[in-house]
């Protein structure tokens, strides 16, 4: 590996990466996005989202693929003295160390952040796990559809009278990821201000509940417990999906007075207008399990590509429902740089969705293809605990064993 300075906002910052599977290299692959230096250690078998099944590019997950881009990869054996002893000192030369490990593992592994902390009280030091580092949850183990369950989001997700659903996409963990790294960045300006590093204790169920958000106000104010929102919204009506003439559904959120007139204008409906069932929004809520057949009958007469058009025309925010090879095609997406392509020495390339940071004064680096298991142990520890080559090639060989 040739070692080329990387560019960016964040460039300059070392962060430490001891994570596997989603929240926290969801997390470090923005620090490798924003130009930080990012080092992922990983065991002798690899990151276990490496082998998860069924798409594979060199060898490796596109799982895999999709969350460590632009990061160096170091194999360490953590359960060897001479894995725990390189990893610690890697951990004191740089800013940040990001983990998550369950509660109580890294401390066993010879990493007490305590003990790190005190040697280098700069180091920022952040943990994510299922339910943080104390409670009477603390040592279950926690996945992304476990914390959806717990913290309620779940509860509300899919069609009323229905079975809860997960959300699509695994936002238990994502959440986690993006809150882990704006307390790290709270963290570095605080670090810039006092000298001080601090100790980051990340809840992925935490995080779950924060984001329940306006649901959560309405319960602990009225008591009432939401239901499945299925389609639409607890206080809008006319925020909901609905079916066109050619089957592909769409999102309106006709929030406003003006927006509803020309809803029904829209629709060839304007006679809604003055019914007096549908005068207001208060009205409307009332009235909803009315309206919306009569909307739904509405959408059913245009195609999608018409009901957008038409409504579009009215100024009525509207959206198609897409499915992800619409999204891969969108115009939008691809003028943003959102679906990215990357590229390997040996020429293999993978597809994946991109940065979505967009920094009018900062030169960025492009993206780095993933690097194969241990890459760049040797590099890694020439340039930053000064080995000699011999001697880090190897400790190199010795961790892939």
């Amino acid at each position: 590996m040739v070692d080329t300075p990387r560019k960016g906002p964040l460039s300059g910052l070392r962060v430490l990466d001891l994570t596997q599977f989603l929240s926290g290299p969801f997390a470090t692959q923005i620090f490798a996005d924003l130009g930080a230096e990012v080092i992922k250690v990983e065991g002798p078998d690899g990151d276990l989202s490496r082998s998860i099944a069924p798409h594979f590019v060199a060898g490796d997950s596109l799982y895999y693929h999709s969350i460590n881009r632009s990061k160096d990869c170091v194999v360490l054996d953590l359960k060897t003295k001479e894995g725990q002893s390189i990893v610690r000192r890697m951990a004191l030369a740089s800013d940040i160390v990001i983990e998550n490990f369950r509660p109580g593992v890294a401390a066993r592994l010879g990493l007490s952040q305590e003990e790190l902390r005190a040697e280098a009280p700069r180091l920022i030091w952040c943990s994510i796990s299922g339910f943080g580092q104390d409670g009477p949850y603390r040592d279950k183990p926690a996945y992304d559809m476990i914390v959806q369950a717990l913290s309620g989001g779940m509860s509300m997700t899919g069609e009323e009278g229905r079975p809860p659903v997960r959300a699509g996409i695994p936002i238990g963990d994502l959440a986690a990821g993006m809150y882990a790294v704006i307390a790290c960045l709270a963290a570095v300006h605080r670090l810039d201000e006092t000298g001080q590093g601090d100790a980051i204790d990340i809840s992925m169920l935490d995080c779950q509940a924060a984001m329940l958000c306006y649901q959560g106000a309405y319960y602990l104010n009225s008591g009432i417990v939401p239901g499945r929102q299925g389609r639409g919204h607890d206080s809008i009506p006319t925020y909901r999906s609905f079916t066109t003439g050619s089957g592909e559904e769409v999102v309106i959120t006709a929030n406003t007075e003006r927006m509803w007139s020309s809803l029904c204008a829209a629709l060839n409906l304007s006679d809604l207008t003055a019914d007096p069932r549908f005068t207001n929004n208060a009205k409307r809520l009332a009235n909803r399990e009315i309206l919306w057949p009569i909307l739904e009958e509405a959408f059913l007469k245009f195609t999608v590509d018409e009901a957008v058009q038409r409504l579009e025309a009215a100024e009525v925010p509207v959206g198609v429902v897409n499915t992800l090879d619409r999204v891969a095609a969108d115009p939008q997406i691809n003028h943003r740089g959102m679906v990215m392509t990357m590229q390997n020495d040996a020429g293999e390339q993978i597809r994946v969705m991109g940065d979505p940071i967009h920094l009018t004064s900062a030169e960025r680096t492009a993206p780095r293809f993933p690097q194969e298991l241990g890459a760049d142990t040797a590099a890694v520890l020439e340039r930053v605990l000064g080995l000699a080559p011999e001697q880090a090639s190897k400790i190199a060989e010795r961790a892939l064993r």
